[in-house]
């Protein structure tokens, strides 16, 4: 499956519990496993499952979060599923009415970070398809987690629940971004990016400012003296700003002697031609 490195070990370390309450389609547990591999989640468990356990679809939909759902357990009840949990998570959409802490993904996944990193069995329940979590339902957990949606529109489906979960408990744990290949190792960070290459040094981009200001005065481009100071510190800016590679002011320097070269030829060119007339 691309972007899976099936030959790692898929459990991370110590992660939240993922809890779905009363799930209806065995499509939907699988997408959702496939979320929860995304961002080291691996501990999957089912209450009550509308089409029973286990359920061929799960596994075909989890695009080979094999693992997750192999390793999925369930549970009659709510209170059977959370036996072992010191922390719950609830997630809802909607206001319940009730005294409780409400807190977004983000300021959840500060808060199960530190706790896991602590010790603590944390999980996050996620409801049904239609209707979500009952009121008796959320009452069993600590804090209501609720993201910043549309409010007009702020239904989401259980696998993006459960991705959107998945991301802020993973991301202040993450070294690096995206996939790790037989090729290339995954990425360190945001930023330039600059393999087979490295940023150009000064001395190189100031080599590339005198090579182009040179061809520049030959040609003219510097209409007059009190302007051109001015110009060149605006070419100097634009360079600048584009944070060059050292492959990339090489190439910059080979296009400019090469219309340098054309510009020579041309000109010698027209010198034969009067002559000969």
């Amino acid at each position: 499956m691309a972007g899976t490195d099936k030959t790692k070990n898929q459990v991370l370390g110590p992660a939240p519990i993922a809890v779905l309450v009363s799930p209806q389609l065995g499509e939907n547990i699988g997408t959702a496993a496939r979320a929860m591999a995304n961002f080291g989640l691996h501990e999957l468990r089912l209450v009550d499952p509308r089409d029973g356990w286990p359920n061929e679809k799960a596994l075909t939909s989890s695009s080979g979060a094999n693992w997750i759902i192999e390793n999925a357990t369930v549970q009659a009840t709510l209170p059977e599923a959370l036996k072992d949990v010191t922390y719950v998570y609830a997630t809802t959409a909607r206001p319940r009415g009730m005294i409780k802490e409400v807190v977004t993904p983000e300021q959840a996944g500060h808060d199960m970070r530190a706790r896991v990193a602590r010790g603590e069995k944390v999980a996050i329940l996620f409801g049904r398809e239609r209707t979500g979590l009952s009121n008796d339902e959320i009452s069993m957990a600590d804090v209501i987690v609720t993201a910043p949606v549309n409010p007009a529109f702020a239904s989401i489906n259980i696998a993006q629940a459960v991705l959107l979960m998945g991301y802020e408990w993973y991301k202040g744990l993450a070294e690096t971004l995206g996939q790790q290949t037989p090729e290339l190792p995954a990425l360190e960070g945001p930023g330039l990016q600059t393999p087979d290459t490295r940023p150009a040094t000064k001395e190189e981009l100031f080599g590339f400012f005198d090579h182009l200001e040179r061809e520049l005065d030959i040609t003219g481009f510097f209409k007059t003296d009190d302007k051109k100071p001015g110009m060149l510190r605006n070419i100097r800016n634009l360079f600048g700003r584009a944070e060059l590679t050292e492959q990339e002011v090489r190439s910059l320097r080979g296009i400019v002697s090469s219309l340098t070269r054309m510009h020579e030829r041309r000109k010698e060119l027209r010198e034969k031609e009067q002559n000969e007339g």
